[in-house]
């Protein structure tokens, strides 16, 4: 895709689970290709919802959602595969399936009617592996590998769907310091390496301030704040957003600062 449909959008989107408890209230996010974004904000401040939205799972109440120009809604499932990936807040069980044959699997939206995967497919979930480090373990199953080691292989099968745009939910919430700086450092590197959008919902703000390129600050279903993260990382927004004094301690390199709650 070119650069123009490597975008997508949320313009002033609305959605309730219940009519009298709206969970999103005009929210807008643009996700450019090249860029890696992360969503933050306390629990229960809408953020896999509208990941949810972004993906095609929940329809906004109002408002609109574009992709590469399109409105979300026109797209067929196997046509958004092609463009959309997804990487849930954990690996499904696949005892069953090899890490190679999970990956591969990531190739159904470009397969043909019979599903059968080609050499070209093969090639692609090779590639896609090598980009997440994961060939080494292609034949063993989920279940052999580390939590971080299964994550990188659920990013390798979004990553071999050759999309535009790839949403992630809190992928390293069960991982340890070192499995989630890998992960983070992996997503920044393909937002530009690949490149391709990248959005991930995330629970870490130093992580995230440190690694993303833009910050989008949830509170009760609205957007505090976005921009880049010198732009977000202010002690106001912070205390605002997630009801709690908070301290910013400067960094050796001059960064962005680190945050400490009191």
């Amino acid at each position: 895709m070119n650069a123009q449909t490597d975008i997508l959008q949320a313009a002033d989107i609305a959605f309730a689970y219940r009519p009298d408890e709206p969970v999103l209230r005009g929210v807008s996010l643009t996700a450019a290709s090249g860029r890696f974004t992360c969503l933050l904000g306390p629990n229960g401040s809408g953020k896999t919802t509208l990941l949810r939205c972004l993906l095609g799972q929940l329809t906004p109440s109002s408002g609109a959602i574009t992709l590469g120009g399109r409105p979300l809604r026109n797209y067929r499932p196997r046509e958004l595969a092609r463009v959309l990936a997804y990487v849930p807040q954990q690996p499904a069980s696949s005892l069953a399936f090899s890490a190679g044959e999970i990956v591969l699997m990531g190739r159904y939206a470009h397969t043909g009617p019979l599903g059968l995967a080609g050499p070209g497919d093969l090639a692609v979930a090779r590639e896609a592996m090598k980009m997440t480090d994961t060939l080494g373990f292609a034949a063993r199953t989920l279940e052999e590998l580390s939590g971080g080691e299964a994550q990188r292989v659920m990013i390798a099968r979004a990553l071999a769907q050759q999309p535009s745009v790839i949403l992630l939910d809190e992928p390293t919430s069960h991982l340890d310091i070192r499995h989630q700086l890998n992960i983070y450092r992996m997503m920044r590197r393909l937002a530009h390496d690949w490149p391709m959008a990248v959005v991930c919902v995330s629970h870490d703000v130093n992580v995230a301030a440190r690694l993303a390129d833009e910050l989008v600050l949830m509170r009760r279903g609205a957007v505090v704040a976005s921009g880049t993260p010198a732009e977000v990382i202010r002690q106001d927004l912070l205390s605002q957003t997630y009801d709690v004094p908070v301290d910013l301690i400067a960094t050796p390199d001059d960064g962005v600062p680190m945050v400490r709650a009191k």
